[in-house]
């Protein structure tokens, strides 16, 4: 077995423990870690999306695999010399204002990470100048994700999709999610994207910036 198969097997089987032994020993053999990074990891992280989209497994077995990536990811990292090389660009993310829940964006924000994305995670209970304030400190990014999970944060929201869309700020593309979200709302917003779940917003990630 490769050391590469082994990798996509400790992180789709969430093993946190063995998996910097892994890393380690595929680049003591000379392993690409290019190779490493898209084979053993964002493959592996599609297919754990997959199995996630048929319920084949659910949301603790997807977090655990997300950070078992992300450990390896981050000893890996050092040897893959110009980040932006490999990397699918920038994503910004964050809880809009008035609403303090972080679990549902969290696992987008690692699910993104997994696609190959860099992440900067703003937090919760973010206004819509911090949004704006980050997209115009880093013109390079990709993507902006907006999660609310209150009914009630909806508003706030559409607020910060429109602040966004009537900056002018171009380049990049705004999605939308959470528990009360929907496509037809996505829409009547003006996002560029809706997604239900994690594994999903990470193919909408990708494709939308494809």
């Amino acid at each position: 077995m490769s050391k590469i198969t082994e990798i996509a097997q400790a992180i789709e089987a969430g093993k946190l423990k063995i998996i910097n032994d892994l890393v380690n020993a595929a680049l003591e053999e000379g392993i690409d870690p290019i190779a490493i990074l898209n084979e053993g990891m964002i493959n592996t992280m599609s297919i754990v999306g997959e199995k996630f989209q048929k319920s084949e497994i659910f949301v603790p077995e997807m977090l655990i695999a997300a950070k078992t990536m992300k450990k390896g990811l981050e000893l890996l990292k050092p040897k893959l010399g110009n980040a932006a090389s490999v990397s699918r660009g920038l994503c910004i993310i964050g809880t809009v204002h008035g609403d303090l829940h972080d679990i549902g964006k969290n696992i987008v924000a690692l699910m993104i990470e997994s696609a190959g994305f860099e992440v900067i995670d703003l937090g919760v209970d973010v206004p819509s100048e911090t949004f704006m304030n980050t997209i115009k400190e880093k013109p390079e990014v990709k993507l902006v994700a907006l999660s609310c999970l209150l009914t009630t944060t909806m508003p706030s929201m559409q607020k910060t999709v429109e602040v966004i869309k009537a900056s002018g700020l171009k380049g990049f593309k705004l999605i939308v999610g959470g528990a009360p979200v929907t496509n037809d709302f996505a829409e009547k917003i003006g996002a560029d994207g809706y997604s239900p779940d994690a594994a999903s917003a990470a193919d909408l990630a990708k494709r939308l910036t494809a």
